[in-house]
This record gives C-alpha cells, sequence and structure tokens, in this order.
C-alpha cells in the first residue's frame, strides 16, 4: 500500500492543499494521503502560529467526507520542535510490510532539503513528491545529488498542479476584511469567521 504523507502548518488548510494531495493521490495510486498538521516547526520557531486545535480542526472540516484523506496529530502529540524525520520513523515503525510512504513537498522545500534534520536518513524513509510552487523553478536534482547521494532515486518531480495561493495570502485577507471564498473550503471559511482567527483587533 502506498500512502501520501502531507504535512504543514495548515493555518489555514486551503484548496491548494487539498489539490496538491489529490494530484499524488491519482498519479502515484496512492491508497491514502494522511494529513499531518505540524505541532512547532524547528524552521518557524519565531513565527507565531494559531493554537493547534484551531488548525487541526481546520483540516477535519476540509477533509471531511473523503474517506482516502486521513488526519493525523501526531506531531501535535510530540513536545519540543517538530522535525520530519521524526515523524517519518514513527509513521515507519507502523507500515505493513511492502507499504511505503510517500512525503509530499514544494518545489521550494525540495532546495531546502540539505538544511533539514538528518536529510540523508529521511530519503531512507519514504519517498519524495516534489510539487510546483508558483515563481520557483524546477529544482535542480544533480546539485542536490551531490550534497545528498541517493536523493534523484528517492525523488519524483511532479509537474502539477500550479497553485496561486498561500496560508499568508489568507490570513492577510481576512485581517483586511477581504473575502477568501473559494480559497478555503466553505466549511474553514465559515470555522474562520466564526473564531474570528486572523482578526486584526
Amino acid at each position: 500500500m502506498n500512502i501520501g504523507v502531507l504535512g504543514g502548518t495548515f493555518d489555514p488548510i486551503h484548496v491548494g492543499h487539498l489539490l496538491v494531495a489529490e494530484e499524488a493521490r491519482a498519479r502515484l495510486n496512492l491508497a491514502e494521503v494522511l494529513f499531518v498538521p505540524a505541532g512547532q516547526p524547528w524552521l518557524r520557531l519565531n513565527n507565531a502560529i494559531s493554537p493547534a486545535e484551531h488548525r487541526v480542526e481546520m483540516v477535519r472540516l476540509a477533509i471531511a467526507g473523503k474517506p482516502y484523506f486521513k488526519l493525523s496529530t501526531m506531531e501535535m502529540e510530540r513536545t519540543g520542535p517538530t522535525y520530519t524525520v521524526d515523524t517519518m520513523a514513527e509513521l515507519q515503525a507502523q507500515l505493513n510490510a511492502g507499504d511505503e510512504l510517500f512525503f509530499i513537498l514544494g518545489w521550494d522545500n525540495l532546495n531546502q532539503l540539505p538544511q533539514w534534520r538528518e536529510p540523508s536518513r529521511l530519503i531512507k524513509l519514504c519517498r519524495l513528491v516534489a510539487v510546483p510552487r508558483v515563481d520557483y523553478p524546477v529544482p535542480d536534482l544533480g546539485s542536490l545529488e551531490a550534497v545528498m547521494p541517493g536523493l534523484s532515486q528517492r525523488v519524483i518531480l511532479l509537474d502539477e498542479p500550479h497553485i496561486d495561493i498561500s496560508a499568508s495570502e489568507i490570513r492577510d485577507r481576512v485581517a483586511r476584511g477581504l473575502s477568501i471564498h473559494q480559497l478555503v473550503p466553505a466549511p474553514v471559511e465559515r470555522y474562520i469567521k466564526q473564531h474570528r482567527l486572523y482578526v486584526r483587533e
């Protein structure tokens, strides 16, 4: 069984995340895609992010009714900074023989991979599925391979979908009183309004 893993702060989850997960699922014949909201992402230790319960609930609402999308709160349950390699090791330990993990990330994150914790171990634990990010060039696998031998055999570069939506743009639009209709699933839009998330006091 092939299992996709899509991590992120999901602050908030938006239609771009769902399109990326669906594209990877269809192209790679994934049995399911796990959405893993980050606990305390180490790359964003200095950035304020919304409380975990809000981000988890928005993911739950966004994927409701899609049986092949699942929510995992494992990173929320861990203390301290969150590292992808720890999450993949934990998931790997739960797999059956023959199962494989596919970690979905953006082209921009693939280029940063050498700065991540234990990247060489990470690529042994899972395949990497890199999806386009608007305004980012196609990753140069040759130069990444020079730093991390074996990487190019573990990466699948997708050419679709091209998503031009960001969570920071959505937060900014809410703060400015602008519509986020069609940028996030309708239940997520209602949740943001109900809990007054991203509103400047």
